[in-house]
């Protein structure tokens, strides 16, 4: 199969720790990258994990704290010095080109590329990007500012070529991608063959929701479907509940009781308090 990756680049929460960097993902599918949140340290991070610049053009942050998104005019600045010239989308709820564009104003004055940003309702659950590969959602979160999470959904792959039958047909390489698309083959005889027996079924496709900082929402579930995988925040562990409810964040036990309402394969947690020393208390 294609590459469908996670990388995790910081999983803290606001407060600095010598452990964790704030938040940021980049998601790796097929030959592009997309990155979730941008907190302080992610350029360096990015570094570290041996992923290519060049193939970054979309941005997704969730909302418009500063663990979130303090390391974007870093990363544009770093950009702009390695000579960047495809544009570099960013997508956020309202407020994202006010906050930012003075700061590229004044420290990213003769840009080679250009920054494209995209105004996000975080209230409401619709697509905010689709390319070939995948569509991406946003899925409303209740914090104390406007905040979204975000669906990464495969679009449905194509079948596998049946090698066997394509060398038994005769079948010319050129008309690979036309049986991949359902087309038959017709032999020099006359003779029909149906695209049944020429492909096997396609691999399932995949997705991966990112639910950053959020109160505890029973119904989240519900907008997510089954995904192979779930970030879902755990600032919290269950003891410090009302901490957690205070601050609009959730346990890592809240955390779980969502991944499994939605049938989630997998669940990862993050954006970890500053207060464990330890998280085996919410790995538990």
């Amino acid at each position: 199969m294609e590459r469908f990756e996670v990388h995790i680049l910081g999983c803290g929460s606001a407060l600095p720790t010598t452990k964790h960097n704030p938040s940021s993902q980049v998601l790796a599918i097929r030959d592009k990258l997309y990155m979730v949140d941008c907190g302080e340290g992610t350029q360096l991070q990015l570094r570290k994990s041996h992923l290519h610049f060049a193939r970054l053009n979309h941005i997704f942050i969730s909302h418009l704290h500063g663990d979130h998104c303090f390391g974007l005019i870093g990363l544009i600045s770093t950009f702009s010095l390695l000579g960047r010239v495809a544009d570099l989308h960013l997508y956020a709820p309202k407020g994202i080109e006010t906050l930012l564009q003075p700061q590229l104003d004044f420290f990213c004055r003769g840009n080679s590329f250009k920054v494209v940003f995209h105004e996000i309702n975080a209230k409401e659950n619709a697509v905010v990007f689709e390319d070939r590969s995948i569509e991406v959602w946003s899925l409303p979160l209740r914090h104390r500012i406007p905040c979204c999470g975000y669906l990464f959904r495969e679009k449905p792959l194509r079948p596998h070529i049946r090698r066997d039958m394509i060398d038994f047909y005769k079948i010319p390489n050129f008309q690979i991608n036309n049986i991949k698309d359902g087309a038959d083959w017709t032999t020099p005889d006359g003779t029909i063959v149906p695209n049944s027996r020429l492909v096997r079924p396609a691999d399932p496709s995949r997705a991966y929701a990112y639910c950053s900082d959020t109160a505890y929402l029973p119904d989240l579930a519900a907008r997510l479907g089954e995904v192979n995988l779930l970030f879902h925040e755990a600032t919290f562990a269950d003891a410090d509940r009302a901490r957690a409810k205070e601050t609009f964040h959730s346990t890592a036990a809240q955390a779980a009781t969502v991944a499994r309402d939605c049938g989630a394969r997998r669940l990862l947690i993050g954006h970890f308090s500053a207060r464990y020393e330890n998280e085996d208390v919410l790995l538990e």
